[in-house]
């Protein structure tokens, strides 16, 4: 029975004892972070590993490529994003910005899909709160919820 977890790994290319582990536990699904990411070739190598590790096709193997600071995937193998505050920076236009997130979006879940990444946990209905951490910060893609809801 497959248990409600997301296991990450420690490196390029799973151990035997992560393996083992998996096997035994029977994930859910995978998170990627920086440490497992080295090339294209390689990233769709550990994919299949962890979904073989569990036997099932279909298990989700999710990153955090926003974009801006927080990007998994980056050069020289994958293009630099822009952080979701800059879509709406970049006009202040509303519905230009929409068609700017939405683009910035699709160009994201292409590289994701190519490498067999089949979620990107991206903090979408964030909004950044006066006195609270800047963790979010241009992370946003505004300061408002209204203008957040409609991007």
């Amino acid at each position: 029975m497959t248990s409600a977890a997301i296991y990450g790994c420690s490196g390029h290319r799973l151990t035997a004892e992560e393996r083992a582990f998996y096997a035994e536990a029977k994930p859910w699904g995978f998170i990627l972070f920086r440490r497992n990411v080295d090339s294209p070739e390689q990233v769709k190598a550990l994919v299949s590993e962890l979904r073989d590790s569990v036997g099932r096709d279909d298990a989700p193997v999710l990153i955090d490529q926003e974009g801006g600071r927080v990007q998994r995937l980056g050069p020289p193998h994958w293009p630099k994003y822009p952080p979701g505050a800059a879509y709406l920076k970049a006009t202040n236009d509303p519905a230009a910005a929409r068609e700017l997130v939405r683009l910035g979006a699709r160009l994201i879940a292409h590289d994701l899909r190519e490498l067999g990444i089949t979620v990107d946990c991206v903090p979408v209905l964030d909004v950044p709160v006066p006195g609270a951490h800047d963790i979010i910060g241009d992370r946003a893609y505004a300061q408002d919820p209204a203008t957040v809801t409609q991007l």
